[in-house]
């Protein structure tokens, strides 16, 4: 155990830190950013992005994934600050964190398996059209200098690794830029330091000052619980895109408290509540990044950079980091997927669009994560209820029938089941065979009620046969405390 904890953090410090730097950079615009739709002054952002990041690097359960202030958040917790002001909105926080932890200690993150893979793939395609939309609104008002800066940082992003991998391109990106801008005296780009002041002082340890009662928690509680929510999706969806980059596991579960340690810490250090960042995510993965030595330098980094090289990183053209946050936008966006409208399934093909323009639309991973989890429970309950098979033989010298059931019978099943029966032919006796059948629901069971009374109406004696014990315990079960009907007469065996 210690050996593998020992790899997760030191199997390639040098790749780590300079992947983790690079995150850094892109970072402090984006958390600005963030504070700004929250409503809170930049510092919020910032020290919440540190603290996480630190935090997650020792408790979380995917190495080498970047959590910190994000987006999904911010966009969730504006009317708290206007209506409440920060105090509440650390408050806020800090039960998210409790939230999470409990989903943590209680597995709910096996929940994702319900989550298809058509949603994740609508899920992080969503995700890139997002970023790409953030970043084209950059370009508002701005002159030929941007675009020109912009197309030249992406030949250099795409370009450089044909020559040396050595360095990420990314890095090289911004310094280039960076350098090109302060030398030529490009005053008509923005830069960082004109997105907001810069927090000059760490961050001290206290309490939100809120009042502990019943009426603070309910004003908490409704913005928590969507947090909650949003948080852990994000975060665990991400973990389940970086374990297929990097072809290894992660601990879900040990995500989901590490997610809700990070924000208490944030929390009582003066930070909004933060998740997992796919973009930021992925740029450290394609910048090398692995371990928990690339999170933990983001964050430390971060520090050093809004604390001691503030002057310079306030002069960092913005169209250094819009090219590095479009190519997170192309390299995120799963390419395949278009292809894939023609080749897959139809209802797989609709479950991702639905995901896609939800969460384009709403900005809301929740709701968009829901409709395509909910679409693909419908479409898999059809699916499953065409498998329903009903055939039948005569018996002639005992004027009988025996219908032969094979497939699953629930509550979308349970209308074709009943339908499937000639009632109006005259038989002495009708046996039904479920020996290739299972009896999920009430509804199932109903149904199978309804066709004996209807067989016993006209005069036919109903026999079942086949019954597996599992169901046979559900239909025992409904007989008992329902009231009394045909199914209590039936030898089910």
């Amino acid at each position: 155990m210690r050996t593998k904890y020992f790899q997760e953090w030191f199997s390639n410090p040098g790749r780590d830190v300079i992947a983790g730097t690079v995150v850094a950079l892109a970072l402090i615009p984006e958390s600005i950013a963030f504070a700004i739709i929250a409503g809170v002054d930049p510092k919020v952002a910032l020290y919440a992005s540190f603290c996480i990041a630190i935090t997650i690097a020792f408790v979380g359960g995917r190495p080498g994934m970047i959590s910190a202030s994000t987006g999904a958040m911010a966009l969730l917790i504006g009317s708290l600050v206007a209506n409440h002001g920060v105090q509440y909105l650390l408050a806020a926080t800090l039960l998210t964190g409790l939230l999470q932890v409990l989903c943590g200690v209680f597995k709910l993150a096996n929940l994702m398996r319900f989550v298809s893979k058509s949603v994740v793939t609508g899920f992080v395609n969503a995700l890139a059209i997002l970023y790409f939309i953030t970043q084209v609104k950059e370009f508002q008002g701005q002159d030929w200098v941007m675009y020109a800066m912009v197309a030249g940082g992406l030949i250099i992003i795409y370009g450089l690794p044909r020559i040396t991998t050595a360095v990420p391109s990314p890095l090289i990106c911004i310094i280039v830029l960076t350098t090109v801008s302060i030398t030529m005296g490009l005053d008509s780009l923005n830069t960082v330091g004109e997105m907001g002041q810069l927090p000059s002082s760490l961050p001290s340890l206290f309490f939100p000052d809120v009042p502990l009662n019943w009426e603070t928690l309910m004003i908490i509680l409704p913005y928590a619980i969507p947090l909650t929510v949003v948080g852990l999706l994000e975060s665990l969806m991400t973990a389940g895109i970086l374990d297929d980059f990097t072809d290894t596991e992660s601990d879900k579960n040990r995500e989901c408290k590490g997610q809700g340690i990070s924000n208490l810490v944030a929390g009582m250090f003066g930070g909004m509540a933060g998740c997992a960042m796919i973009g930021q995510s992925v740029i450290n993965v394609k910048s090398g990044g692995r371990g928990r030595l690339s999170t933990c330098a983001s964050g430390v980094v971060l520090l050093i950079l809004i604390l001691v090289l503030d002057d310079l990183v306030n002069q960092i053209p913005i169209a250094a980091l819009v090219a590095v946050m479009l190519m997170v936008s192309f390299g995120t966006f799963n390419w395949s997927s278009i292809k894939g409208l023609r080749d897959n399934h139809r209802t797989s093909s609709v479950v991702m669009i639905a995901t896609v323009v939800t969460v384009v639309f709403t900005h809301n991973l929740a709701i968009g994560v829901g409709i395509g989890v909910l679409l693909s429970a419908l479409f898999f309950a059809y699916k499953v209820s065409r498998l329903l098979d009903i055939s039948s033989q005569p018996d002639v010298s005992k004027n009988a029938r025996t219908y032969n059931v094979s497939g699953q019978l629930f509550f979308v099943s349970a209308d074709s089941f009943t339908e499937a029966f000639d009632f109006h032919e005259v038989l002495d006796t009708v046996i039904i065979n479920v020996t290739h059948a299972h009896f999920w629901d009430l509804s199932a069971v109903a149904a199978l009620d309804r066709v004996v009374l209807k067989f016993r109406r006209e005069g036919t004696e109903v026999e079942i046969v086949g019954m597996n014990e599992a169901s046979k315990t559900l239909v025992l079960k409904v007989a008992t405390h329902d009231k009394p009907g045909a199914m209590d007469e039936v030898d089910a065996h």
